[in-house]
């Protein structure tokens, strides 16, 4: 299957997922909203230029805006995790190895420890960035805080959970 229809279908099946199932659970006393849409952004290729990953990503955050009626929350969130990312990627691995090794970030693509410091990193950082935008303020820190890592916090469970359920292949990057 081409990468360009495996995203695609993976656009689509995030954004399903998100707006009919996860944002059907009811919040845990306010305060903890489980969120995977932005996974997608997590599982996108390697080799995705900048400016092509930024577009992408405004794209599916507005698209799940339009469903959710948050006018624009969703798609500056992604356009965070999505500007941080390329940062992220090359400091966590070395270039010689992974990214010319293999085609998009996994478990087996990074090694456990990598892959899931490079997932709960950006998963706070699009948290926090998400409520921060909700809100407008800061308001009561140690409230902010621990909604940004109790939602992170089960962000990553969902995540983890996701890649082990549906286990990727790490395919091999072709001299193409």
């Amino acid at each position: 299957m081409s990468s360009l229809v495996k995203n695609s279908i993976r656009f689509v099946l995030f954004i399903l997922i998100q707006v009919y199932i996860l944002n059907q659970v009811p919040p845990l006393h306010r305060f903890v909203v489980p969120y995977l849409y932005f996974l997608f952004i997590l599982w996108l290729p390697f080799k995705l230029g900048r400016f092509s990953l930024l577009i992408l990503s405004f794209v599916f955050g507005l698209t799940l805006d339009f469903f959710t009626g948050t006018l624009g929350l969703h798609a500056a969130a992604c356009l965070m995790i999505a500007y941080i990312r390329p940062f992220l990627l090359s400091i966590l691995l070395s270039q010689e190895t992974t990214e010319q090794s293999y085609t998009e970030p996994s478990i087996k693509s990074m090694g456990w420890a990598p892959y899931c410091l490079y997932a709960a990193l950006l998963s706070f950082v699009h948290h926090c960035y998400l409520v921060l935008l909700e809100w407008l303020q800061f308001g009561d820190f140690v409230y902010f805080i621990g909604k940004v890592s109790a939602t992170s916090g089960i962000s990553m469970l969902l995540i983890l959970l996701t890649e082990m359920l549906f286990n990727r292949k790490a395919k091999y990057r072709t001299n193409k």
